[in-house]
């Protein structure tokens, strides 16, 4: 058993509330996503019940944290440092019970993770693994610890739907708790039966949180319906708080009437008594009709609040794309690795026509992020049409040490400047948020700004390396729709699979022999 009791966590920059009073209890069996918007405290929830020293640098907490016997392994959003400077056998040396482990084990392992047999002992930097490679190889050391609890963070970030679907198996088949956090509302619709839920609200003066012992799909349909409903009730009792507010006003005017009348009683009433009688029995009315709407106004229902959704138009300053211009006719005989060492792919062959939405897949390591720039540096000089490029890892574009609006402005003037900071606004930074400079922000935070640069470029054709991988699954339908509606192309590489289904018309699969088109690539049968 894993509990959390009476836990609060004050962010130390922001000055602000993370969590107040939190407390859950996790049983083994218990899959819990903890989900909320960027910035909400999601990895450091995660972080503090994994090692509480490791939030110390930002952030304040006050809680206990009952372990017992569980024995915990955590996978960071992004590789340590020091890991990253280490070869993979040296990686996996890190982990005790690894020299013990029977080889057929390590096969039987690595075989399930699409990794190579031979994996373990590989000289490779874990640095230059890709994305995915990265968090396959974690995963196989995490396994190897015999834990009874994971928590991951982000695990489905950066792998491709194999792995993504050898991942629910894993979460589904865990014996024993499984906390984590991810942005595939699929991976969470399939494995969670748990959701802890993180909001700010109030423009992120006041937290909350909510703790539901249901799948994913079923809490976002409960909480839909219960804020629907809710609202309705609310609008019912402010309508009829108004009737009653108007007939309490016409007694009070009542009231003055009559204590006019006893004050002319001399010269214009002929029975003073009766008036003061008459007043006397409005007076007792007026008293006992204001306690009793006390009442009821203690017991109205309260208008529901929820989180601000993102306000944002992708695309208002981009020229729409006819549809029949050829926005790229790329053919590229022979595709290498990076650093030139091995052949990744040949005959690549790509025709995009208007304001077509295409999505590249395929295995990690194929190359598909390597393409991508290939395409990019041969677009971004064309002057008949706008190209920007959102890349994977944000500070190949982004100074860490710039704050978010000089991040994004280009001439720096004060109209500029508050432009900027309005738009922030509208995508939920708060002002003390839009001081923090770019390396203390989310990753979804970071995907915003790139959003904002994107938008502000006027560029109609996007190149997206992983565009919803940062974005909670409360935002992600936000942004699915957004990215559907833009008026120019996109072409982008992903492996979420609802993006896929929603937003990209065409769909093509990088492999050794080129690219292939997919029908349905969110599924299995489709690959």
């Amino acid at each position: 058993m894993l509990q959390v009791q009476h836990l609060t966590i004050h962010h130390i920059r922001d000055l602000r509330t993370i969590l107040d009073d939190f407390s859950c209890t996790l049983n083994a069996g218990d899959k819990a996503v903890i989900i909320g918007e960027e910035g909400n405290g999601k990895s450091t929830l995660l972080k503090w019940i994994f090692r509480p020293e490791l939030i110390e640098d930002y952030a304040e907490a006050e809680g206990i944290c009952v372990k017992g016997s569980e024995r915990l392994a955590y996978l960071p959003q992004q590789l340590p440092e020091e890991d990253a400077a280490r070869t993979v056998y040296e990686f996996f040396a890190e982990e005790p019970l690894f020299s013990d482990a029977a080889p057929h084990r390590l096969a039987k392992l690595a075989a399930s993770l699409g990794l190579p047999s031979d994996v373990f002992y590989s000289d490779q930097l874990m640095g230059t693994l890709s994305g995915g490679e990265k968090v396959k190889t974690q995963l196989a050391r995490l396994l190897l610890a015999e834990p009874t609890a994971l928590l991951l963070d982000e695990p489905s970030n950066d792998i491709d739907i194999r792995t993504l679907e050898f991942l629910e198996r894993v979460i589904r088949d865990f014996s024993g708790i499984v906390l984590f956090i991810s942005h595939d509302e699929t991976l969470i619709e399939r494995t969670a039966n748990m959701v802890i839920h993180l909001e700010q609200v109030h423009r992120k003066q006041q937290c909350r949180h909510t703790v539901a012992r249901m799948g994913y799909r079923d809490y976002a349909e409960k909480r839909l319906n219960a804020f629907e409903k809710q609202a309705q009730q609310a609008q019912s009792d402010l309508r009829k708080k108004r009737i009653r507010d108007e007939k309490y006003r016409r007694i009070l005017q009542s009231v003055d009437r009559a204590q006019r009348t006893i004050n002319h009683a001399g010269r214009d009433n002929p029975d003073p008594m009766q008036a003061a009688r008459n007043l006397k029995d409005k007076m007792h009315t007026v008293k006992s009709l204001k306690k009793r709407f006390e009442r009821e106004d203690a017991q109205m229902t309260e208008k529901p609040v929820q989180e601000a959704a993102i306000d944002f138009t992708l695309g208002e300053n981009a020229t729409p794309i006819p549809a029949g211009k050829t926005v790229l006719d790329f053919e590229l005989p022979e595709l290498l690795a990076a650093d030139g060492s091995r052949l990744l792919a040949k005959n690549i062959r790509l025709l995009v026509r208007g304001p077509e939405k295409v999505c590249i897949t395929g295995d990690n390591g194929c190359g598909k992020t390597t393409l991508l720039k290939a395409i990019w540096e041969q677009l971004k000089s064309r002057t008949d049409i706008r190209a920007a490029y959102m890349p994977q890892n944000y500070e190949d574009l982004l100074d860490p040490d710039q704050l978010p609006v000089d991040a994004i402005c280009t001439r720096g003037d004060a109209e500029e400047r508050t432009m900027v900071r309005t738009y922030l606004g509208a995508l939920r930074f708060t002002t003390a948020e839009m001081e923090h400079p770019v390396r203390a922000l989310s990753g979804g935070q970071q995907a915003k700004i790139f959003l904002l640069r994107l938008n502000l470029s006027g560029a109609n054709v996007l190149l997206l390396d992983e565009p919803t991988r940062n974005f909670s699954p409360l935002s992600g339908p936000v942004i699915r729709r957004m990215l559907s509606a833009f008026p120019g192309a996109i072409l982008s590489v992903s492996h979420d699979r609802k993006y896929i289904e929603e937003v990209c018309g065409t769909v093509l699969e990088l492999t050794e022999g080129g690219l292939v088109q997919r029908f349905n690539p969110a599924l299995p049968s489709g690959r």
